[in-house]
């Protein structure tokens, strides 16, 4: 009986998944069906709804499946966003924009782009809204270029200032009996801190004062600005959390409007000239994504500017969408370098960094690339170590001032479980060997301190190559990189100063840059690596966010010190990353 129940669930189990995948299948075809472009002929608002993630990149095919998976606030792409925000600038079927903001999941960096890419929007003298019941500080960053920026009456708005919490596990990992032995070089190279210390060091304290400050001020500055007020206001309103209501808020000179949903469509009926709102239409990013405005000739061009995306950690082998291979980025590259058509290229890098080697790896490619074609870098919200090993080498590298990058240095980390696994759970080890060091690295003992030199010798070489590398690609002296390295982070506001970039801008500025390198005024974007098959992708979404989505649930804000843990396994050889769990609120 309990075979035949067994054999029964897994029966059903497998008509459930079948029937559910047939039902996404013939979605998606249909909705595929249903992409072809589309002409406006009459005005609209472009609703431009964030609630939820923005990455880099989302191809067209990959917006029809967000529209399977939910609605297009689940994730969104910072190319789709933008390039519609430009589309729309000049489009005259579009009248403005209705910024509808929620809980926005975007680097400051990301954010900085769009706020950009609203302001040269602006210049068309077409009107931005934006509305939210909850404006949290991400949010309240983008609204306020709007012309008009209207809460719901019993809605909040954050305005509190920057934090960033640091979690230390080595209080926790010697209660369990695992011992971390750490290898690194360079005094601000925090990444191993949380393993080894149970609060910050001096050194590192110092580097998140430093760039989380630098940020805050790119906030207070632009802000400031666009709602004429001074800097010092808006700090005294942080420091005293003086909105606390949105009536505060009004009155502050921080929003404009109490409105609550029927009143916001009144103010765009006012707005468009209309006789009732019925007259309004709408028009989503997914859907103007599909509307065809001047793209047919330049599908047509023949020159070519490829753009490259490496956004993750970086590890050895092929990657995924969420990770950097080594040997994906590396093919692209080559793909892009040996292509007659592609005249420049351009590295988009949004990586906290991860193995040395696969840096290095992905580092001579771009020297490669160098020889032959412009190369240039762009950064996104996070470039760091090994990030910005692979970047370096370019011939111009662009960045926004909130981008994090820097944290030139290595380290090493192994994990003794002897205490664990002897003291705790009783289990005892024997072992025959050939050689002396033939069983280093084994997890069920400590490292002996001529070991551990071994490895010491190891990453300090691998930090002198690094620095040797940036000031061959910086045209400074290795002195000058390790007065800058030892694993510090900056932002891209002090990068500028101390040469790790050359310029403040966006992907669209990089792009522009390399076309002047090039000296090109015509060309089409060629982007690369190929984004997975839309179906197998869709499956593979599926699989990996239930697992990820029952964790969450299941963890709450306590998952990201699950996947702190979870990402040790990752830790092959030296690596070039930065700190664990680095997130600014």
């Amino acid at each position: 009986m309990k075979q035949f129940l067994k054999i029964t669930l897994a029966s059903s189990i497998g008509l459930i998944v079948g029937v559910f995948s047939l039902i996404l299948i013939i979605s998606f075809l249909a909705s595929s069906s249903g992409s072809k472009k589309i002409t406006l002929d009459e005005e609209h608002i472009l609703h431009l709804k964030l609630h939820g993630s923005i990455q880099d990149r989302i191809e067209e095919s990959s917006i029809e499946i967000e529209g399977l998976m939910g609605d297009e606030s689940s994730t969104q792409g910072l190319n789709t966003i933008l390039s519609n925000i430009k589309k729309a600038k000049t489009d005259d079927n579009i009248k403005g924009i209705y910024l509808d903001l929620g809980f926005v999941n975007a680097g400051f960096a990301s954010l900085e782009e769009i706020r950009n890419g609203l302001l040269d929007f602006k210049e068309s003298e077409k009107f931005i809204v934006s509305y939210s019941e909850i404006y949290t500080q991400r949010a309240y960053y983008l609204a306020s270029v709007a012309d008009d920026i209207c809460i719901y009456p019993e809605g909040a708005l954050e305005l509190k200032g920057l934090n960033t919490t640091a979690v230390f596990f080595t209080n926790a990992l010697k209660k369990i009996g695992i011992e971390p032995q750490i290898i690194r070089h360079g005094k601000f190279k925090s990444a191993v801190e949380p393993f080894m210390l149970t609060e910050m060091s001096e050194a590192n304290r110092a580097q998140v004062e430093n760039f989380i400050n630098s940020i805050w001020e790119q906030y207070l500055r632009n802000v400031a600005t666009s709602r004429n007020l001074s800097k010092q206001e808006l700090q005294k309103i942080a420091d005293h959390l003086e909105v606390r209501t949105p009536q505060d808020a009004l009155e502050l000179g921080i929003v404009d409007h109490l409105f609550y949903k029927d009143e916001l469509k009144k103010h765009f009926t006012d707005l468009m000239g209309k006789e009732n709102e019925k007259k309004l239409k709408f028009l989503g990013i997914r859907e103007y994504n599909k509307v065809q405005y001047e793209k047919v000739a330049e599908k047509l061009k023949k020159d070519k500017i490829a753009v490259i995306y490496a956004r993750g950690e970086i590890l050895s082998g092929q990657g995924s969408e969420s990770s950097i291979g080594s040997e994906e980025i590396s093919k692209a590259l080559r793909k892009a370098r040996k292509d007659d058509d592609v005249k420049a290229i351009v590295l988009r890098v949004n990586s906290p960094g991860g193995s040395a080697l696969a840096s290095d790896v992905i580092w001579r490619e771009m020297k490669l690339a160098k020889e032959e074609k412009p190369l240039v870098v762009s950064m996104g919200d996070v470039a760091a170590s090994g990030g910005y090993y692979i970047a370096c080498a370019a011939d111009k590298i662009y960045a926004s001032p909130n981008t994090i990058t820097g944290s030139i240095g290595v380290f090493g980390i192994l994990m003794s479980f002897e205490e664990l696994l002897t003291d705790k759970l009783g289990l005892t080890f024997d072992q025959v060997k050939t050689n002396r060091y033939a069983d280093i690295g084994n997890p069920n003992r400590p490292l002996t301190s001529d070991e551990y030199d071994i490895i010491h010798e190891s990453v300090v070489h691998i930090y002198d190559d690094f620095i040797t590398k940036v000031a061959e690609g910086r045209d400074m002296t290795k002195t000058e990189v390790n007065d800058i390295g030892e694993g510090r982070v900056w932002t891209g506001s002090n990068a500028m100063n101390i040469n790790l970039i050359d310029e403040y801008g966006g992907l669209d500025d990089a792009i522009t840059g390399a076309s002047k390198l090039a000296n090109m005024t015509d060309y089409r974007i060629y982007e690369l690596p190929k984004q997975q098959d839309p179906i197998q992708k869709l499956f593979s979404q599926i699989e990996k966010e239930v697992k990820t989505s029952w964790l969450k649930l299941e963890l709450g804000d306590q998952y990201k010190y699950y996947k702190t843990l979870e990402d040790l396994k990752y830790l092959k050889g030296v690596q070039a990353r930065m700190p664990y769990q680095f997130t600014i609120d």
